[in-house]
């Protein structure tokens, strides 16, 4: 299903950028890819263009009731066409979210969206030559980065692992094979458990291993790396070129799990004092007109909830960027994967999920 533009296409010299603590996003295509998989393309009412680097995520509020559900999803979408944004996403046996978009979310329908957020991109590190690897849903950070390659550097040297249960199940098969039609040097290599009754298979079966690496991508130790799929599976891919002796800098994970934290202190000598850290705190929630007397360990997201509001949050330990909010006056500490940039951090932005009050603060919140 797609909705009809009823307004002509503005130059982006004309449109403005997203911005996600202002703009919905509109629900304009459903298309359905694989069994179970969807992939879902947004614009805004405002007619606003989106910029972003392949790779990286949003976190949407699903209406699933009875109370909304924070979701993170990688854009499949590449930058190089702004106009509109995607996700694909496939719905689990338990899913929630997933499974509500795939029944219920239809062009016209509008949804809240935060971010896009994440440093999982080929921007932040570039290569001479890639190697995707990604099992399952983990393949559309590598779609982002190929689309973008494709219309932005067309002579990269790619080598592009998918792996699925069944033939069935990979996820832009089709498009994946015309692309490499028309870029010389992108290297396609799909592998599956079993094959389906209904498709003859004549590729690879198994598992990701040493020997297949060593198969698909003999020039493995000369290419940045970029892995996405189940963690066993990464873990599985990690464990294979650490063994044949890659240079683990270069390579490169999504994951929605913890990582290093980096600790963010304002640059005020009392911040680094231990007696300052120890001390219980005050927030002030300047928007909603409430103050709250917290623990010294406690997080402003916890001070806002035992208040009785509700600051939109995701992931809960610092990387999707959903609890984002500004701390208008006093000193905190915060500590968070990468969900936050820098010139916000210089604006006074803070992630609530992360960071805890040091004395009296104050949030727009």
């Amino acid at each position: 299903m797609t909705v009809m533009l009823s307004h002509p296409l503005k130059h982006l010299d004309e449109m403005l950028p997203w911005n996600d603590k202002l703009q919905m996003l509109e629900c304009i295509s459903a298309v359905e890819e694989a069994p179970d998989v969807m992939t879902f393309s947004f614009r805004t009412p405002d007619h606003n263009w989106f910029r972003y680097a392949p790779g990286q995520f949003v976190t949407l509020e699903l209406p699933v009731s009875p109370e909304p559900v924070m979701r993170t999803y990688t854009l499949s979408s590449t930058p190089s066409r702004p106009y509109s944004l995607a996700v694909t996403v496939k719905a689990q046996k338990d899913s929630i979210g997933t499974r509500w978009m795939l029944d219920h979310l239809r062009p016209g329908m509008q949804i809240r969206a935060y971010g896009p957020t994440g440093d999982f991109s080929l921007h932040n590190h570039p290569g001479e030559k890639y190697l995707f690897i990604s099992a399952g849903s983990g393949i559309t950070p590598m779609m982002s980065m190929t689309r973008w390659l494709h219309d932005c550097s067309p002579a990269s040297d790619i080598v592009f692992i998918n792996c699925a249960r069944t033939p069935d199940e990979i996820i832009f098969h089709d498009e994946l094979r015309l692309l490499a039609t028309r870029v010389e040097a992108l290297k396609l290599a799909f592998i599956v458990k079993q094959s389906a009754p209904r498709h003859a298979w004549s590729g690879l079966h198994g598992r990701i291993d040493r020997s297949r690496l060593e198969l698909l991508a003999p020039d493995f130790i000369d290419r940045t790396v970029f892995c996405c799929g189940p963690e066993p599976f990464m873990r599985a891919v990690r464990e294979a070129l650490q063994a044949m002796g890659f240079d683990m800098a270069r390579y490169h994970q999504e994951s929605f799990q913890p990582a290093a934290e980096t600790v963010v202190t304002p640059p005020s000598p009392a911040t680094g004092s231990p007696d300052a850290a120890s001390q219980a705190a005050t927030v002030r929630f300047t928007l909603s007109g409430v103050e709250v007397e917290c623990a010294a360990d406690d997080t402003v997201l916890l001070a806002a909830r035992n208040a009785g509001l509700k600051i939109p949050s995701a992931c809960e330990f610092g990387v999707c960027g959903t609890c984002k909010v500004l701390c208008s006056s006093g000193e905190t500490m915060m500590s968070h994967n990468g969900g936050i940039r820098d010139d916000e951090i210089e604006e006074g932005y803070i992630l609530a999920c992360c960071t805890r009050p040091i004395g009296q603060i104050e949030i727009d919140a």
